[in-house]
């Protein structure tokens, strides 16, 4: 029980620092840093009035890449998650494997995080078909 609440306060303290300020600075300095410059800069690039951002939001690689395209990519994972998904689902379904933990593949728990990618992919496919591109 000992180590029990030394984990759960341990997590209550971690949670607690994680949402506090600073007390005191070491350095200030009077002009912005390069650091603080550059964060600037790349807020600027990513702000946008209107129904959608600019095709700049979405990196030099997928800026440059066609919707349909982007479309296409997103289908692929999403199917790729899908089958993963599913076959893990039937995996399950065969005698034992939940005792024994043989419905767990590496290959279908990679291939189940191709959901998020999916949808970014999806999302940039619409951000580009809105710029028509």
């Amino acid at each position: 029980m000992a180590k029990l609440s030394f984990v759960v306060l341990s997590m209550v303290v971690a949670a607690c620092a994680a949402f506090t300020t600073p007390v005191a600075q070491t350095r200030s300095t009077a002009m912005p840093t390069k650091e603080a410059s550059f964060a600037l800069n790349m807020a600027e690039d990513t702000y946008w009035e209107g129904e959608y951002p600019p095709s700049k939001v979405l990196g030099p690689l997928m800026s440059k890449m066609p919707s349909g395209m982007l479309g296409m990519i997103s289908l692929v994972f999403l199917g790729i998650c899908i089958t993963s998904i599913s076959s893990s689902g039937a995996l399950m379904q065969e005698p034992g494997a939940m005792a024994t933990g043989t419905w767990v593949k590496p290959e279908y728990v990679l291939g189940s995080f191709m959901g998020p990618l999916a949808w970014g992919t999806h999302v940039a496919a619409w951000i580009q078909r809105k710029n028509g591109m």
